[in-house]
Parts: C-alpha cells; structure tokens; sequence
C-alpha cells in the first residue's frame, strides 16, 4: 500500500507550526514528510534517496534507478537542517561545509532543487 499522501493545507499548517516554534513531534513529523514529498513531487525519480530519520525517506532526482541495497546517491540529515534547507533559511553548501548533512554519489547534491516549494 502506497503511503498515505498528506494534503498541502495539512503541511503548511504543519511547517507553519514548525516556524513558529513547535518541537511537538506529530508538526516535526508532518512538516518533514510534507516538504519531502513536495521534493518527490517536483524532482521525480530514482536516482537519489533523501533520508531524514527517524521520519521518512523519499527517492527523488532523475537517473539510474537502483533495485537492491543501499542506493549509489544518499543524502541524509536531521529534521532540523532538512526544514531549514527545505525553506531556503540554510543553503546547501552551507549545510555540507557544517557537516549538518550527509551527501554520497554523484547526483547527491541537491542545491538545484532547494528551497522546495511550498506556496501555493
């Protein structure tokens, strides 16, 4: 079964809690699956696995698509800097200089894409 999608009216009230100071853990949750699945939506592919834990994880980025075991492309970061790169208050470079993510493979970068859009 497919993952339930979370429609952009309960993600931006989620995201919009988030900016206003909640750690309350269901807006954190909520506002990370949100901005990646608009991520998904707006980059759809294969090629690069986006993992925020302990929340979710999406594919995105077109290219090779991998079938078995860890993907070639990984970025991984904390719920805190993806919200921050997702709403362009930190930049990419910015967040691989602090080491606040991690990005392997080739087509692991994804400062084209961000900030992910939002609006409506």
């Amino acid at each position: 079964m497919p993952p339930r999608r979370i429609e952009d009216a309960e993600g931006r009230a989620a995201l919009a809690a988030v900016r206003a100071g909640s750690s309350v853990r269901s807006d954190v949750a909520t506002a990370v699956r949100w901005t990646l699945q608009r991520l998904a939506d707006d980059v759809p592919g294969n090629s690069v696995e986006v993992r925020v834990p302990p929340f979710a994880a999406v594919q995105a980025v077109p290219g090779p698509r991998h079938t078995r075991g860890t993907p070639p492309n990984v970025v991984e970061t904390d719920a805190v800097t993806w919200l921050a790169l997702a709403q362009g208050e930190l930049r990419w470079d910015e967040a691989l200089a602090a080491a606040r993510v991690s990005a392997s493979g080739s087509r692991a970068d994804l400062s084209a894409f961000l900030p992910v859009r939002t609006a409506a």
